[in-house]
């Protein structure tokens, strides 16, 4: 069996005295999409952050292509070749569309990601690249956000919420593209409120509950009656 592409194993991760996961694992198959669901709290975007060295880990709780890079800061990780998109998207309001995905090559990391790639992914973003980022609608900012992430030419795109405050219509195009993303040799990790959304887009869904993984296992053969428990510990 081949070795999954991220590894999370046992990992605890903290804001101070406050404990926001403990013991979490967490297993990226390379070329997979793997959802990660629950409430408010339950601490996802932890879990995305101490995977792009956003946060201090144990040296050995996360394995990134065989290395272990639990200790690495999140410039490392991103050269190996981890790239986050965060949550609320985080463009740089001064910088024009183009600005925006150009300043996500500056790793310089090899792949098949261009500013010509990009376009072709997102056509709207080629008609606008040269207005202010914030002049944008949000669901354009948003494809702004996956942009910039896709121009370091990841292995690995973690998605925090990219959904998020979008129209529906917005977020079913949004998610129309991952299977371009992916089709180029890019995995993803997604965290999504969107239940629905999380299980149609992935083939593994891991239920976060106080910090905890609740429910693991493939997003196909998750029940309501599963998933319900899982998220709401009941």
């Amino acid at each position: 069996m081949a070795e999954p592409l991220l590894q999370v194993a046992a990992l605890d991760a903290r804001y101070g005295d406050f404990q926001a996961l403990f013991g979490v694992t967490l297993s990226v198959p390379e070329g997979a999409v793997v959802a990660v669901i629950g409430a408010n709290g339950a601490g996802k975007s932890t879990l995305l952050k101490s995977i792009a060295g956003l946060m201090k880990n144990a040296p050995d709780s996360i394995s990134f292509a065989g290395e272990r890079i639990g200790a690495l800061p999140a410039h490392k990780v991103l050269a190996r070749g981890i790239a986050l998109i965060p949550e609320g998207r985080r463009l740089f309001p001064s910088l024009s569309v183009e600005e925006n995905l150009i300043i996500g090559g500056q790793v310089r990391r090899p792949g098949p990601w261009t500013l010509a790639r990009i376009y072709e992914l997102f056509p709207v973003l080629a008609e606008r690249r040269g207005v202010p980022s914030t002049s944008l609608s949000g669901g354009q900012q948003q494809m702004v956000a996956i942009g910039r992430a896709l121009m370091s030419n990841p292995r690995l795109l973690l998605c925090d919420e990219i959904s998020l405050g979008l129209a529906p219509t917005i977020v079913r195009d949004i998610y129309a593209r991952v299977p371009d993303i992916t089709g180029s040799g890019c995995s993803m990790v997604i965290v999504e409120q969107d239940i629905g959304q999380a299980l149609a887009a992935s083939s593994q869904v891991t239920c976060l509950q106080e910090g905890r993984v609740a429910l693991q296992g493939a997003s196909r053969g998750m029940t309501r009656e599963q998933i319900a428990a899982a998220y709401f510990g009941v």
